[in-house]
């Protein structure tokens, strides 16, 4: 079996997020003016907008709140709390778990070639999520073997920090570790303590495999200030195809209770499919051999390995 092969130096460097560094700037603009709406209060997740279809963008996120409540038990999202407030020196009641279990949740989402099967390319579009929206607005046959969109760092970065504000959880924003490069980062304020800047990296550009959410490859104070995403990229009434608002709430299903070891190395598998690299036979046979070497290890790792080689078999690999 063919190993899986990094990205080519030369695409990671080009990143655009390679962007001329006149965008760079433009987009320091755009950002302090979206970040003028912002108010230090919380806010409740959107309510439900009337759609004929009932899944608009408010649903999905009524949804996705309603799976995070479920999913605070898992032994996942249990471990990967545990392991966030122990690299922090913070005790457990200092933070609000359930806003650690939705912004852990949609990363796994939303993240480039996370269960969502969102895709980074170079797309040159500007540092928002309208192009994303787009795209899945049209996707009326998502499948577990193919990007349901593609975009840029800077896109996926804003497709993140929007979703978990509308989620109702505050102070994510965009952050620039390199002047071609983007991704997010939220900034937490525990009970006691001093402000701490959690890096959210969107896609393994510049990245190990062994780099995931708290990332510490990025140093996320180097940018003076980190302006909480508050752009509206859409409206809680737009639609999202019912086909493919079911294919969201399945993978979130099959994936997001397990741990962050495994959903790495999953990404990892489905992002050998996307870039061709592996094909979905092959990457499902690397999850069973996953799956057999947990042993006793934990039930939503087991499953989330098995629903990845189901997935990669569900149908005819496309041409």
């Amino acid at each position: 079996m063919r190993g899986i092969e990094p990205l080519p130096a030369v695409v990671e460097m080009n990143c655009a997020c390679a962007k001329r560094f006149g965008m760079f700037l433009g987009a320091a603009c755009f950002l302090t003016a979206a970040a003028g709406g912002a108010h230090p209060q919380d806010r409740e997740p959107a309510s439900p907008v009337s759609s004929p279809s009932g899944t608009n963008l408010a649903q999905l996120v009524s949804m996705i709140h309603l799976k995070a409540e479920a999913l605070a038990s898992s032994s996942g999202m249990r471990a990967g709390f545990r392991s966030f407030t122990s690299a922090h020196g913070l005790s457990p009641d200092s933070i609000r778990y359930s806003d650690y279990v939705v912004v852990r949740l949609l990363f796994e989402a939303t993240r480039d070639a996370g269960f969502w099967n969102v895709h980074w390319t170079i797309t040159n579009q500007p540092p928002n999520s309208d192009n994303v929206w787009r795209q899945w607005k049209i996707s009326s046959k998502p499948s577990p073997l193919s990007p349901t969109a593609s975009a840029e760092c800077d896109e996926l970065s804003a497709l993140y920090a929007f979703l978990v504000e509308r989620e109702g959880v505050k102070g994510v924003g965009l952050f620039w570790p390199y002047w071609n490069h983007t991704v997010a980062v939220w900034v937490l304020r525990p009970a006691t303590g001093p402000v701490i800047r959690v890096v959210v990296p969107t896609s393994q550009i510049f990245l190990e495999e062994t780099d995931s959410f708290d990332t510490r490859k990025f140093n996320p104070w180097s940018q003076k200030t980190i302006y909480e995403y508050t752009r509206r990229d859409v409206p809680d009434s737009s639609e999202v195809p019912k086909p493919l608002f079911d294919f969201f709430l399945r993978q979130t299903d099959k994936y997001a209770g397990a741990s962050d070891a495994t959903l790495q190395q999953i990404r990892y598998l489905r992002e050998s499919v996307f870039l061709r690299n592996w094909t979905p036979e092959e990457a499902a046979h690397a999850a069973d051999k996953k799956r057999t070497a947990l042993g006793s290890g934990p039930a939503e790792d087991a499953a989330a390995f098995w629903n990845f080689a189901q997935d990669m078999r569900s149908e005819p690999v496309p041409r």
